[in-house]
């Protein structure tokens, strides 16, 4: 075990050096994980892990149920207060809002410079 301990240390300063170094590969694999992180692809998470079987060992100890692996949050944080969740959500309600603004401009002639209004005169 403690060989296996020590060849997983060594890959991930491996990774981070290839990381420090600009390796495009380590780059990569990390924008896969962060990637399959926020779409809760917990199987893509495992496999791109550096030691996958000690990631789903993590995830099982405290998810252990199958469905778990295909749910949408993760035990540290749960459904209510996943960063993920909320994240999908806050972009979700700002895309809405940009297409009714949208809408509203088009519906108001889409005219970015409007004249400007006579100002009342001075007293």
């Amino acid at each position: 075990d403690d060989v296996r301990e020590g060849v997983i240390t060594y890959r991930i300063a491996a990774h981070a050096g290839d990381l420090a170094k600009g390796h495009p590969g380590a780059q990569a694999r990390d924008d896969a994980i962060s990637r399959a992180r926020f779409d809760f692809r917990w199987r893509d998470q495992f496999n791109l892990a550096l030691d996958p079987e000690r990631a789903l060992d993590f995830h099982d100890q405290t998810l252990p149920a199958e469905g778990a692996k295909t749910s949408h949050f993760c035990s540290m944080c749960g459904p209510k207060f996943c960063s993920m969740k909320i994240t999908r959500e806050v972009r979700a309600a700002a895309e809405q809002g940009m297409a009714e603004k949208a809408r509203e401009f088009i519906e108001g002639g889409a005219e970015i410079y409007l004249p400007e209004q006579a100002k009342p005169a001075a007293e």
